[in-house]
């Protein structure tokens, strides 16, 4: 069944009732689920927002009738006399663009003004005005003082730029969360472990399409080691059969589960239209490193390796993995030459110099020192205020 690895009812609880949408609409495309068994999700969704006259033109296309409920009514009432206080309670005329010049207008408005602002950005985001929120947010941050309030408006303006897909902005937003969050790394595995292991889908597929996360991966190993008993997930286990377990075939059986929970999960899924042809990178991008993650494993603890044998265990056909294993070859990926006769791979010899080893562990200790050294620097300044 197509929805059986869905996360969507773990995932939507913990998310912003907007970050729903846009899953819902993945899952009504994929059609995952019933068309009216989704439109009654969005109506439900909906009559917790501001977001009214939305809600009601999803009822008349799910009911097929201009007719409307009175509590949709009454409430379009109530959010229209809200925005009407809100405007006539303050006037935000005073806002400069340049957010530097906003310091100036500390001097002559006061809290009650600048807790307006998040309020009315709030309210904004509510009626699904993603632009004018974001706008709002990025204003009040200039201005608060708060450093709780100033957070919470961090990730209203992250959701806006998200929503309104504005990928470079999220990006940055999301760099400063970053480094705010990043003196909680130590614990972030094991909180996700403990509260969330359905999220530990997301990591792992990081690891496997990103390199550069690599000094990290023993340690995500030693997490799924245990949750391949009590959480069921295509991804996790795909690594738990490589890294824990050593069951190739298993993996190889995984790597196609893989696939179809790629397809249809909402943050790994995404297509891209290219004439008249649609791809999903990620993938792509996916099970070409899942068949690299196999190769590597296999190859450490075999010396000689049957081309058919391999071929299998890669989910390609014979000539299909000897191209893959003469391009890897070629791009010095891999230490190893092939027997076209016996049609065997045979490996090289690739004891790690004593010396890289050396390097390596420095390279890794001096930037642990750096963010120690960062994260102290940083904190200096508040303790000093104190």
């Amino acid at each position: 069944m197509a929805s059986k690895f869905d996360l969507t009812p773990r995932i939507a609880p913990n998310l912003d009732r907007h970050l729903v949408f846009p899953l819902l609409e993945f899952l009504q495309e994929r059609g995952l689920y019933p068309e009216e068994d989704i439109l009654k999700a969005k109506i439900e969704l909906l009559n917790h927002t501001n977001m009214v006259d939305y809600a009601m033109d999803i009822h008349k296309s799910l009911y097929r009738s201009d007719d409307v409920p009175q509590d949709m009514i009454d409430r379009r009432a109530e959010v229209v006399g809200r925005l009407k206080v809100l405007e006539d309670g303050c006037s935000f005329d005073w806002i400069s663009a340049e957010s530097s010049s906003n310091v100036v207008y500390l001097q002559v408005i006061g809290p009650e003004q600048i807790d307006a602002l998040y309020d009315y950005a709030k309210f904004q985001f509510e009626c699904g005005n993603y632009s004018g929120a974001a706008d709002y947010l990025h204003q009040y941050r200039a201005l608060c003082t708060n450093n709780d309030k100033s957070l919470s408006a961090l990730w209203g303006k992250l959701a806006a730029e998200v929503l309104m897909q504005n990928w470079d902005i999220a990006l940055e937003e999301l760099n400063h969360l970053k480094e705010i969050i990043d003196s909680k790394v130590v614990w972030y595995l094991s909180a996700i472990q403990t509260n969330a292991p359905h999220l530990l889908r997301y990591l792992a597929t990081a690891f496997i399409v990103n390199k550069r996360r690599r000094p990290q991966f023993k340690e995500f190993i030693k997490v799924i080691q245990p949750e391949q008993y009590s959480h069921d997930d295509p991804i996790t286990e795909f690594l738990a059969c490589i890294y824990v377990n050593y069951d190739f075939d298993g993996a190889q059986k995984k790597m196609r589960e893989c696939e179809e929970a790629i397809l249809n999960d909402p943050f790994l899924g995404k297509r891209i239209e290219e004439g008249n042809f649609t791809t999903v990178p990620l993938r792509d991008e996916f099970l070409e490193n899942a068949r690299l993650f196999i190769f590597e494993t296999y190859c450490r603890i075999h010396q000689r390796i049957d081309m058919g044998v391999l071929a299998e265990k890669l989910n390609l056909n014979y000539e299909e993995a000897e191209r893959w294993i003469v391009n890897l070859i070629r791009t010095s990926k891999l230490e190893a030459r092939i027997d076209s006769k016996l049609g065997t791979i045979i490996m090289e010899p690739n004891d790690t110099n004593v010396y890289e080893q050396l390097i390596n562990h420095t390279t890794a200790l001096s930037n642990r020192t750096y963010k120690i050294v960062h994260q102290l620097l940083e904190n200096a300044p508040a303790q000093t205020a104190r």
